[in-house]
């Protein structure tokens, strides 16, 4: 008897074996994991200072320095500009390669290869919106231009020299995890980088709900919930700006009204997160109290770790610039040098539109003009790991990509055939604008550098130790004819066409104004005086509280603008509140409903991580808008419709306390704002109450800012349940997982004096001490002096360890 424990054993054996070998499911090879050679212990980096590291690599032409700050920040020395992308590459992939790697991989439509096949439809959706095709583009363009071409070739290099260093045993963390190897870096990857974050910011558009929403409503009604101004406004370039007549004009053709008769859309979009955004500003010396001008800019961005931004100075014989880079990108993106600073917001403005297509043949065909003609067709080949390579045809017509056919987004719809013509498609070097910008000296390189950039629209603040303030709305937009855009066109006819671009120089956009700032929070760029039609969705409270400030700041300091960065006043709610009480029975309330109206009531519209008014207002908000637009906006069949803006909603109340959405549809009675009030602060109290009773009705803990992995499947690799402030609508837009991805103030004094944190750290590595280091400062609204090198401080006390690099 005694073989049948030997076999049990043995069982055992070959079983645990096969598993810590080979990967089961979602499992890596368990072996390879805790391998203490090649397991995910190797991964561990001591706490304290490193050793000094010589590396010797092949394509340097000389030797090169970089310097580590207390932070990991690193410090990059070289004697040229391509030595310099060299070891940036380098040393960026060292820190972030599996990030960079993954989000090219994610633009790209190749996450399937890695994560199987849950992915198909994400990766099918990609491919669709032509974002490897325009980084095809993109990559000819760049290379046409001397300046990007070097970047990007040294840049690339380095990654590939790092990547070659890499063993079992060293391989980032995430690789072991997910049973995978990074694979060479070629330079499409760093254009599908660009061409991301040009769909995060300018991939939003609500043509189709647009289109279901014209159909269902009035033209007076639709103007109504989806105006192209608010009643309030306080723009980019100040209201009564006078604005030329405009060089260019579009022609709509004589049919161009919305065929109503057609079918109703049924499926969603994807689209980016609509809050999406950025605070910048830039104030004269006339009211510092230094004399020199301050820039400061926080990008609004969905928060991971690693974080979306990396810490670097470069410096070279043409330049010394400091800022944030993209990982995957060479040089910095938000920064300064010298000389000048810069900063960029979202522009919001739509430059993406659909056209409604008729085929025949299947794909191979499409009417145009009245004839048909030929679809270039683009077999996309979706490698699936622990599956079968899945093949998608899709149709290019002379608009751009057809997105939504009849087998995608399912073949159940039966939806139309759209194609989308989007500006990010059409060949760009934006990394020529941000190179410019890394070597600017005034504000003539600064203009020089914007003609470079087409997508997305992006609001560019500047300054300068000249006394020099500015700010451009930049990018390439449309001309178009009113209402042109907004809803699905025919694809049949060429006079739907864009009719060309506006002039660059006829951008919105105002140099040293006398007010003495400049600034941009996502609103309107203009008044509506300016001459072409700009679509999107605007902000408005946030540039208005921003404004507001300034206007009344004088001797300001660096730190006045870390205040203001995390200010906390909810204008919005300023706005709401006497509404509330307006129309509020309060007689009517029980003692605990009560308490939470007084709570209310009683609030300084600030909304700290400790306040528990904040929390009220926000769920009661919320209630009250889903109450007015669910019956019509939210039908019981599938038609995809949009909510109103939420400043659109309010601004609507305050001006017209009995417009007919107010109306229940679904009821027999007619239901007043009083009632719609009194009902959502009911559901509200009973909602606090629970929050209160758990303990968490402060809005740091029924709220708070959570980052995750990049991964979103590794929660002990997150930041969870931060306790901050902030939110929709306010400077401080720290939201659930999304807020100020890079904070920085800049001083430009003789000796310039920076500030900055962002909420991660330098390394990519969940066993560095710099994975997360920064995290709590930022929740706590803190700051870092940012370490500005000349190369002349060899021993400065913040230099904690030096790599050298030399040519083979």
């Amino acid at each position: 008897m005694k073989i049948i424990p030997a076999i049990i054993t043995a069982a055992v054996t070959l079983s645990l074996t096969y598993a810590f070998s080979n990967k089961l499911g979602n499992i890596p090879p368990l072996g390879n994991l805790l391998s203490p050679q090649t397991g995910f212990w190797r991964n561990a980096e001591p706490i304290g200072q490193r050793p000094h590291e010589e590396v010797v690599l092949p394509g340097l032409s000389g030797k090169a320095s970089v310097w580590f700050d207390d932070r990991a920040v690193p410090h990059i020395f070289a004697d040229n500009d391509a030595d310099a992308y060299y070891v940036q590459g380098f040393v960026t992939a060292r820190d972030r390669l599996w990030q960079m790697e993954l989000q090219t991989m994610a633009a790209a439509g190749r996450l399937s290869e890695i994560l199987g096949p849950n992915l198909i439809r994400y990766d099918r959706s990609q491919r669709r919106l032509g974002m490897l095709y325009g980084a095809e583009l993109a990559v000819k363009t760049m290379m046409s231009d001397p300046d990007t071409k070097t970047a990007v070739t040294a840049y690339a290099a380095g990654i590939n020299a790092y990547i070659a260093t890499l063993t079992p045993a060293t391989l980032p963390v995430e690789y072991k995890i997910l049973d995978y190897k990074p694979e060479k870096w070629d330079i499409i990857k760093s254009a599908l980088l660009l061409k991301y974050m040009a769909h995060d910011l300018a991939g939003f558009a609500n043509d189709l709900e647009y289109t279901n929403a014209r159909r269902l409503f009035s033209l007076e009604d639709f103007n109504l919930m989806y105006p192209d101004f608010q009643d309030t406004l306080d723009p980019i370039i100040p209201k009564g700006t006078a604005f030329a007549a405009a060089t260019a004009k579009a022609t709509a053709p004589p049919d161009s009204l919305l065929a109503v008769d057609e079918a109703i859309l049924k499926f969603k979009m994807d689209k980016p997160n609509p809050e999406n955004g950025s605070n910048n500003w830039a104030v004269s010396g006339n009211k510092t109290r230094s004399g020199a001008p301050i820039l400061c800019s926080d990008p609004h961005l969905g928060l991971s770790l690693p974080s979306i931004w990396y810490e670097v100075q470069i410096h070279t014989p043409d330049m010394n610039v400091y800022g944030a880079s993209l990982p995957g990108s060479p040089g910095v993106i938000i920064g300064f040098n010298d000389q000048v600073a810069w900063g960029v917001t979202n522009g919001e403005v739509d430059v993406k539109d659909y056209y409604r297509m008729q085929f025949r043949n299947g794909k191979q065909e499409y009417l145009f003009n009245g004839n048909y003609r030929p679809a270039d067709l683009r077999i996309e080949e979706i490698k699936v790991r622990g599956g079968q390579t899945v093949k998608d045809t899709v149709a290019y017509t002379v608009w751009g990509p057809v997105i939504y056919d009849n087998t995608f987004p399912d073949k159940t719809t039966k939806e139309s055939f759209l194609a989308m013509r989007w500006k990010a498609l059409d060949p760009s070097n934006e990394l020529g604008t941000f190179r410019r910008l890394n070597k600017a000296r005034n504000y003539e390189d600064y203009l020089e550098a914007l003609k470079f950039y087409t997508c997305p629209a992006q609001n560019f603040v500047f300054a300068a130790k000249s006394g020099d303030i500015a700010i451009w709305q930049n990018g390439i937009f449309p001309v178009r004819w009113r209402d042109q855009g907004k809803w699905i066109m025919p694809g049949s006819d060429s006079t739907y066409a864009w009719q060309g671009y506006i002039p660059r120089e006829e951008l919105p956009h105002i140099k040293n104004p006398e007010r003495g700032f400049v600034s941009s929070a996502n609103q309107r760029a203009t008044d509506n005086t300016y001459p072409y039609p700009l679509y999107g969705q605007f902000d408005l409270f946030r540039g208005e509280r921003i404004n507001q400030r300034l206007a009344v700041m004088n001797g300001i300091t660096p730190q006045d603008m870390m205040a203001l960065q995390n200010d906390n006043k909810n204008l919005f709610a300023a706005a709401a509140i006497p509404l509330f009480r307006r129309h509020l029975d309060t007689t009517s309330l029980d003692a605990t409903q009560r308490s939470y109206w007084q709570l209310l009531s009683s609030w300084d519209c600030v909304s700290n991580a400790d306040s528990k008014a904040a929390s009220v207002f926000n769920y009661m908000w919320n209630s009250l808008e889903d109450t007015i637009w669910h019956d019509e906006l939210r039908p019981k069949d599938t038609t995809i419709l949009t909510y109103p803006q939420s400043t659109t909603t309010l601004l609507l109340l305050l001006r017209d306390t009995s417009f007919h959405f107010l109306d229940n549809i679904n009821t027999p009675q007619k239901e007043t704002l009083s009632q719609l009030i009194q009902g959502a602060f009911i559901a509200t109290a009973k909602k606090a109450a629970a929050w209160e009773k758990a303990g968490t009705l402060e809005l740091g803990k029924v709220r708070g800012t959570d980052i995750n992995h990049l991964s979103r499947a590794l929660p002990a690799f997150s930041a969870l349940h931060l306790f901050t402030g902030g939110g929709r609508h306010i400077v401080n837009a720290s939201q659930k997982t999304h807020g100020p991805s890079w904070r920085m103030v800049v001083q430009l004094s003789d000796k310039t004096e920076a500030y900055g944190i962002y909420p991660g750290g330098q390394s990519g590595n969940p066993g560095s001490p710099y994975y997360d280091n920064s995290v709590g400062d930022w929740a706590a609204g803190k700051y870092y002096l940012l370490h500005i090198f000349s190369g002349q401080e060899k021993d400065d006390a913040a230099i904690r360890y030096k790599m050298t690099f030399a040519g083979k």
